[in-house]
């Protein structure tokens, strides 16, 4: 079971901060009809949706992904690599400490959760334009105690690690190899997208199935032909502010709690 944080979409969200996609019209009720359908969605897979406080004067802050990095131990709070973005982060931590030891990404590093890829005891991490080299030295100092193995990733063309692979299954990732060297993950198996759908590579694992985006059909044809279950949601409205599925929410497992 898995407690699911996520926030509703600000009115600000037209002035959301992109990097590598151009700016484009956004409907913002269709925008909050999506992301209340990926709620659903996260109900549907058994978790507990909890909703944090609006932010509307904060543009990316239904992104709650990039604000915390959530292990069984602990809680890694994160220094977001956009400034614009910090101030995100107390009503996170507010909703992780009943839950977590939370443990904090201090200047000058930054990092953002949407690089961070965390596979068993591997956690892959972006070197991207949100998280620095000492963001990455911070946060393994921070896990490595607990037997966890960083490893830095280096991804190019676009915003985080995980808008280049995420994993979709057992021991098996999803992948756009122009983004991301397939070789940064030598012992697991990997599927690439179709070259058609740059943005395919964006999946949410929740359990045995995989939250997956709607706009891209190819890709989902090949994860289905793997064995993957794959549940799709509309996301077309959040990937013109360069979000994707797995950032609008942070998940933690009621599998362990704070001091047990």
């Amino acid at each position: 079971m898995h407690l699911a944080l996520t926030r509703e979409v600000s009115s600000a969200i037209v002035r959301c901060t992109l990097t590598h996609v151009p700016r484009q019209s956004i409907d913002l009720d269709r925008a909050r009809r999506q992301h209340r359908a990926y709620e659903a969605a996260l109900t549907g897979l058994g978790c507990t949706v909890r909703r944090l406080p609006p932010e509307p004067q904060l543009p990316d802050a239904v992104f709650v992904e990039d604000t915390a990095v959530v292990l069984d131990e602990l809680a890694v709070l994160t220094r977001p690599g956009a400034a614009s973005r910090r101030s995100e982060v107390p009503s996170v931590a507010e909703a992780l400490a009943p839950h977590r030891t939370c443990v904090r990404i201090e200047p000058p590093g930054t990092l953002d959760g949407g690089d961070v890829l965390v596979i068993g005891r591997d956690v892959h991490v972006g070197l991207s334009s949100r998280s620095n080299a000492e963001g990455i030295a911070q946060l393994r100092r921070l896990l490595e105690p607990h037997g966890y193995r960083v490893r830095t990733v280096f991804v190019t063309g676009c915003l985080h690690l995980k808008s280049a692979v995420t994993q979709v299954g057992p021991e098996l990732v999803l992948l756009n190899p122009a983004w991301v060297d397939p070789e940064a993950f030598p012992t697991l198996r990997s599927i690439s997208i179709d070259p058609g759908e740059p943005f395919a590579a964006n999946a949410l694992r929740v359990g045995n199935t995989v939250l997956y985006p709607l706009e891209h059909p190819r890709t989902a044809e090949r994860l289905q032909s793997v064995g993957v279950e794959a549940r799709s949601v509309e996301t077309s409205e959040l990937a013109k502010a360069e979000g994707g599925v797995t950032c609008c929410c942070v998940l933690v497992s009621s599998s362990t709690t704070k001091g047990a």
